[in-house]
């Protein structure tokens, strides 16, 4: 159950693209059910089986369609994920699964974490609403509500003082990257000659205000002086508004010249904008995982990311990237420190990476993994359940 498949909207159905393949191999079928339109461009290139059961209403999704069709359908499955909270799809599956022998478990995709709650305090106030009604009885009821680290799980706990649920880490991962890295590298250079030859740094994904791109840019400006071959590539989809200031920030700076911006990659272009890439940068202000990041990381390539990416420790731990705060010095720190190392440590750096991806993050562990955790009966299942402060009502 997800509001979308396109991938403009984030990591959250490229994980599930992922994870259908590995799970695949395991004999598993999966069935993807969506509020997109039937004959959207999206559903047609998903590759995925979508049952687009047609828009919702507001913001909120609201689709008596995904209600029925649960009502309906949910007895030919033995399991339903629900990927992410804070809309329909999440209430419908809880109404519609009440009193049915099917159990449903959550991914929370980080929409929990306590970043959103400081940040955005009167969108809090009204999540309040939507969590004593809906969400906090969804994630209740769940068979399981699953997380991709310990960092997010214990974070999750912070943002609504009325708080219960079953907790499984689950981790979280995806594929080994495309073989023919110089078709991928060619085919990206042919697309934007200008990172030719240059010390490319990347940031790749949804370029939005917590991932922390104007951090990014404000800190390149900073170090962009110190070598003429450093150059920034923005790679993703982007709000205009959000675009504009990041162009102006860019101007301000003085590093207009020296940054360039793709738009939303894919294929062969998404993949070669790894393999021309010397790091891989994301100082996030939250994130739950970072499909990028590990995908970075499968590609032979270091990440320099902030603090507040949720698998840092790891990263940090297996020597397979830099980790610094989520502020502009933060930035800045983390580029020089990566600028400072020679030509052997970053290519260790970059073996480290793969040797991470491989040993964590692969995703046909990840599907052994949550098949293990939707095949567990309630009565095998041991019990950590999450409790602060009881029942609402």
């Amino acid at each position: 159950m997800i509001p979308s498949v396109d991938p403009a909207g984030g990591g959250p159905i490229e994980g599930v693209r992922q994870l259908r393949s590995a799970l695949a191999e395991l004999g598993v079928a999966v069935s993807v059910c969506s509020g997109d339109p039937p004959d959207a461009p999206c559903v047609d290139a998903s590759e995925l089986d979508v049952i687009a059961l047609g828009p919702g209403r507001l913001k909120y999704g609201f689709n008596p369609r995904m209600l029925h069709w649960l009502r309906k359908y949910c007895t030919d499955y033995d399991a339903v994920i629900v990927e992410g909270i804070w809309q329909f799809h999440s209430l419908a599956t809880w109404l519609a699964l009440r009193g049915k022998p099917v159990p449903y478990f959550v991914f929370t995709h980080g929409m929990l974490d306590p970043w959103f709650k400081q940040h955005y305090p009167l969108k809090h106030v009204k999540k309040w609403l939507y969590w004593l009604v809906g969400d906090y009885w969804v994630l209740r009821h769940a068979r399981a509500v699953l997380f991709t680290c310990e960092e997010e799980q214990l974070r999750a706990r912070e943002s609504f003082r009325i708080y219960r649920c079953n907790e499984r880490i689950a981790s979280y991962g995806t594929a080994r990257p495309p073989d023919d890295a110089q078709r991928q590298q060619e085919a990206f250079l042919a697309a934007y000659p200008a990172a030719a030859g240059k010390r490319n740094l990347l940031f790749l994904g949804r370029l939005h205000e917590k991932k922390g791109c104007d951090l990014l840019l404000r800190a390149f400006a900073n170090v962009a002086r110190h070598d003429p071959a450093l150059q920034l590539v923005m790679a993703g989809p982007c709000d205009p508004a959000l675009r504009r200031v990041l162009f102006d920030i860019a101007e301000e700076a003085g590093i207009d010249g020296r940054v360039i911006w793709t738009g939303m990659l894919a294929g062969n272009l998404k993949w070669g904008a790894f393999r021309v890439a010397e790091a891989f940068c994301l100082p996030s202000h939250q994130e739950n995982f970072g499909v990028a990041v590990v995908e970075a990381m499968a590609c032979g390539v270091p990440v320099l990311i902030s603090d507040k990416v949720n698998i840092w420790r790891e990263i940090v731990q297996d020597g397979a990237g830099l980790a610094g705060d989520d502020s502009v010095d933060g930035t800045t720190a983390v580029l020089r420190q990566w600028l400072a190392m020679d030509r052997a440590e970053r290519a260790c750096m970059g073996v480290a990476a793969v040797a991470s991806f491989h040993q964590r993050f692969q995703v046909q562990q990840v599907a052994a993994r949550l098949l293990h955790l939707v095949s567990e009966r309630d009565d095998d299942m041991p019990s950590s359940e999450a409790n602060l402060s009881g029942e609402p009502y």
